[in-house]
């Protein structure tokens, strides 16, 4: 029964390959209800009298569970001798106790667990699978096809392999986006959970990027395809979610890597069993063999096996969802054993561009004529503070003007026989006393300050700062509860990282770093505090991400940093990284919940049985049940925690 629960973490050499089995067909459910007929017949010749019944258990015996005896004693001898040592599975021990229990007459127990076993099996396949096809129902999600503008404006509906990067779009209302581009016209709404695992569907104009498998709202809008479809980020979804089923965690790896070694162990100790009946308790020798067969079946480690692979197929398939993707169960053990975390701050802690966080005009001066001009000069500029000045202020009139941008000056216009600049504070010689403590005040704060002047005069101050994303202090606080390291890396200028870390309440920042610096501080922290992730979203982040024990890249990021990196956010919402920590160490509670049920199991049925008071139903029954018990809750954490509804 158990060996699906291993089959289904995805293998990664093709000799493991070729032990998944296919039990989703038609002929093993139907030769399992002919064996399970086959076993009522038993049973009712049996009470007759009749001297058919041992044919009818042993026909129940042979279709119920001929892929059960398959697998144990085909794959044990192909495995055994492709690997020149024994190698048994726990259906070989199945099969065994089935063969014992027959060889001493008793026909009737004998099918029994095999129904039983075979019965629990196919149960096993659809639980054991569920958390596997909510990762996997993501490729149905795959775009196919797109309406292709032709050169004579008319539309033809191709198939998505055949787009090519430039290529003009039409996607109608309701349509599957096919692939990444950028808007040329109309206005939509977009869904883009599959992308993000956000459920708001985000407005979308001229000029906004659109993402493929992404559900188009109620609007109409042609785009441009910037991306092959093999290169979108839903493309990179799917590549990093086939990843993830083929990496465990270490403890699933352990245990895969035992169970040959256990099951050897117990057929080992099967003639120290069968001897200690007579020798030891005083049974009979025939006692004492059906006792041996009850063995097999309590030690049987099939809860064992389902310990983890689907714990870790669950926390997976969660995490897709909401918009976290793993690249393998591996980085989830890493994240619950996190010692230390690295932020990089611009994108990652920031937003990563500045906004206007303070303004203040003379009262000599109109200050709504003076933010008129303002904009006005800033119009004419490209400069990122522009852009945030722009944002921030709205003008009442829009006077025409002939601005110069002055190297090492900045902005300077002539208008109503005035001159006025904008620039940075050392380019002003005389500066009056209180706009100079302002300045020097808000510079402590980390903010960048600039002046405005009317004819050299200063008469306005505009203070700018890159503000910390609204999940970071919460993100930051969490992690620090949970005894975690918290550093911020920065090239910014002390002052400004200092601001940001104690607007954050982090615990420590590391300020004017080089982009080449970044891996050797994680290597640091590393040495320092022991397992460390870094985050980050830029491609001077790649060699910080690869030297991490964990790399974690904001989706927004570059292809770059998504590709080197563990872990993948696809929002830039550091609540996100919080559900992840929570999910992996729930997960790994759950793991070792599960195993310690499973070997307290194999332990009573062991103790029952030296008492006598084990026979093979109840042994099967209980064997079984528990293994389903343990995989229903690993697929607790399918659901999301009561912590983040």
């Amino acid at each position: 029964m158990c060996e699906k629960t291993l089959e289904v973490q995805g293998r990664q050499d093709q000799a493991t390959a070729e032990d998944q089995h296919d039990h989703d067909g038609k002929l093993p459910v139907i030769m399992y209800f002919v064996g399970l007929a086959a076993f009522f017949i038993g049973l009712y010749l049996e009470a007759t009298g009749s001297g058919y019944a041992s044919l009818a258990f042993t026909a129940a015996i042979v279709t119920a569970g001929y892929h059960i005896i398959l697998e144990g004693f085909g794959d044990t001898i192909r495995k055994s001798l492709e690997n020149k040592k024994f190698l048994p599975n726990i259906h070989f021990l199945m099969a065994l106790a089935t063969a014992g229990a027959m060889a001493i007459g008793n026909f009737e127990e004998g099918a029994l667990l095999i129904v039983i076993f075979a019965g629990a099996h196919f149960l096993e396949d659809y639980v054991d699978g569920k958390s596997k096809r909510e990762i996997t129902n993501l490729l149905q999600m795959n775009p196919t096809e797109a309406r292709l503008i032709l050169a004579n404006g008319e539309t033809q509906v191709v198939p998505v392999d055949q787009v090519k990067v430039g290529d003009q779009l039409k996607v109608l209302n309701g349509d599957q986006i096919p692939t990444d581009g950028v808007i040329l016209s109309g206005l939509t709404t977009v869904d883009e959970s599959s992308i993000n695992g956000e459920s708001m569907p985000k407005e979308k104009g001229e000029g906004d990027e659109v993402f493929g498998s992404t559900i188009n709202g109620s609007g109409t809008f042609t785009m441009e395809v910037t991306k092959d479809s093999s290169e979108t980020v839903f493309a990179q979804i799917l590549d990093m979610v086939n990843q993830s089923q083929s990496s465990l965690t270490k403890t699933a790896s352990l245990i895969q890597r035992l169970e040959p070694k256990y099951v050897t162990l117990v057929l080992l100790l099967f003639p120290l069993v069968l001897l200690s009946g007579p020798y030891i308790f005083g049974w009979t020798w025939e006692m004492s063999f059906y006792r041996s067969m009850v063995y097999l079946i309590a030690v049987s480690p099939c809860a064992l096996a389902a310990s983890a692979v689907p714990a870790t197929l669950s926390t997976i398939s969660n995490l897709s969802k909401k918009g976290v993707l793993v690249k393998g169960g591996a980085y989830l053990s890493k994240v619950a054993d996190l010692q230390a975390i690295s932020f990089d701050k611009t994108g990652t802690l920031t937003y990563g561009k500045p906004s206007v966080t303070d303004a203040y005009f003379d009262d000599s001066v109109d200050e709504a004529a003076m933010v008129d001009i303002l904009v006005a000069m800033e119009k004419e500029s490209n400069h990122p503070l522009a852009t945030a000045i722009l944002k921030h202020f709205t003008p009442q009139t829009a006077p025409a003007l002939t601005v110069e941008n002055e190297l090492g000056r900045g902005l300077s216009a002539n208008y109503q026989g005035q001159t006025y600049r904008i620039g940075k504070p050392s380019s002003f010689a005389q500066v009056k006393a209180d706009f100079k403590a302002k300045e020097e005040a808000l510079g402590q704060e980390g903010k960048t300050v600039v002046y405005m002047a009317v004819n050299e005069e200063v008469v306005g101050l505009i203070a700018l700062m890159d503000l910390p994303n609204p999940a970071a202090k919460e993100a930051i606080a969490y992690f620090n509860r949970e005894g975690i390291h918290t550093t911020m890396i920065t090239g910014d200028a002390k002052l400004t990282g200092e601001a940001v870390g104690r607007m954050i309440g982090i615990q420590e920042v590391v300020a004017n770093v080089m982009p080449e610096d970044k891996a050797g501080i994680v290597a640091d922290q590393q040495a320092a505090f022991g397992t460390t992730a870094m985050l980050g979203d830029g491609v001077n982040d790649a060699p910080a991400l690869v030297k991490a024990d964990v790399g974690v890249a904001m989706g927004d990021g570059t292809d770059v940093a998504m590709d080197v990196a563990d872990l993948v956010l696809m929002q830039n919402d550091l609540s996100k990284m919080v559900y992840a920590h929570h999910l992996a160490k729930k997960m790994d509670r759950i793991t070792w919940q599960n195993i310690a049920f499973s070997m307290l199991v194999v332990l009573t049925l062991v103790t029952l049985n030296f008492l006598g008071k084990m026979d093979i139903a109840i042994g099967v029954i209980m064997h079984e049940g528990s293994t389903i018990l343990v995989i229903i809750n690993a697929l607790r954490l399918l659901m999301t925690p009561r912590e983040f509804k």
